[in-house]
């Protein structure tokens, strides 16, 4: 479907949103509203939203909120079996680094070009990595996380959003996410109700570079840790050498080898860094297993673990998302 004007969709506003920006959230129900038949639902927390997404019928999910809105709604229609036969769209409302995925994904982060797209754009494929404990990655996995945030406790957190950052360069933020002792997110105590289970590469590597609140932007030192790592069964790092990280991208990068998100050939992308500065090991696979001593991993903003082993496996395709033409 190229278009959704004149089909009725499913608005849903995160609390988030209309408490730290109020008129974003007007101007993009104006706009949806005055384009299609909308249902305005503004949940108050997980369960009812996920009552909301349940009920839903024929209408398009259309999120106005932030990145953790929109891996909550990714996250549920996953758990469903139902994410691939729902498009899903998207208006960013929150501060730069709170909308950072949304726009690696390729969505516009002003508020009447997204919701314009959500109207007049077209349905684009997108890739995944989903884990063996049924969790999602939509644009980045990075082993080890800092041991700051891990010290909070064991689980699975989302972090407060972040002081606002300018928008990486696509090459810089592709060597900060490649540099495991470079700044990683943190945790600042705060849980918000957006909590979900768990984006394209290059932009996309941006969220897991950029400083998180409660960090400072400081660096955190990651001790090389001995772990196993395979990508479609071949040997890339074992326990008798420590690595110092590796970080795992869904799907090729634009371009790369003529593909695009949503090929069925494509691949995910694994770089292996070594203590010392070695050169990095990079490889390119269906499936990446990580195991050893407990590890945390970062996917997208969430902190997951400690696990002794995860398998991550590509899905190509896995879900849709409404852009604006061209892109």
């Amino acid at each position: 479907m190229d278009s959704v004007r004149g089909h009725p969709l499913l608005v849903v506003i995160d609390p988030l949103a209309r408490s730290t920006d109020g008129e974003s959230v007007r101007i993009a129900k104006d706009v949806l509203c005055a384009g299609a038949g909308a249902k305005i639902c503004l949940p108050d927390g997980p369960e009812e939203f996920a009552r909301v997404l349940a009920r839903r019928g024929h209408r398009r999910p259309v999120v106005i909120g932030d990145d953790r809105a929109l891996l909550r709604v990714v996250s549920l229609l996953h758990k469903e079996r139902e994410l691939a036969a729902v498009p899903l769209s998207m208006v960013p409302v929150g501060a730069p680094a709170a909308v950072a995925l949304s726009r690696a994904l390729g969505i516009p982060t002003d508020t009447v070009a997204a919701a314009r797209a959500v109207l007049d754009g077209g349905e684009r494929p997108r890739d995944l990595l989903t884990d063996d404990s049924d969790g999602i990655v939509l644009g980045g996995l990075r082993i080890p996380c800092p041991s700051a945030a891990a010290r909070q406790g064991g689980g699975v957190y989302v972090p407060a959003a972040a002081p606002a950052v300018a928008p990486a360069d696509p090459r810089e933020a592709r060597e900060a996410v490649e540099a495991p002792d470079g700044p990683a997110g943190g945790l600042d105590g705060h849980r918000p109700w957006w909590q979900p289970a768990a984006r394209t590469a290059r932009t996309a590597l941006s969220l897991l570079a950029a400083p998180a609140a409660g960090l400072g932007g400081r660096r955190a030192r990651v001790p090389g840790q001995r772990l196993r790592i395979e990508a479609d069964g071949v040997l890339l790092a074992d326990l008798d050498r420590p690595v110092r990280g590796v970080s795992v991208v869904p799907g090729g990068r634009a371009g790369a080898d003529g593909l695009r998100p949503g090929d069925r050939d494509a691949l995910a992308e694994v770089v292996v860094h070594w203590p010392g500065g070695g050169r990095p090991v990079r490889a390119r696979a269906r499936a990446v297993t990580v195991s050893g001593a407990d590890f945390h991993y970062r996917a997208d903003a969430v902190v997951g673990g400690p696990v002794r082993t995860r398998t991550w496996t590509l899905q190509p395709g896995a879900w849709r998302l409404q852009l604006p033409r061209g892109e």
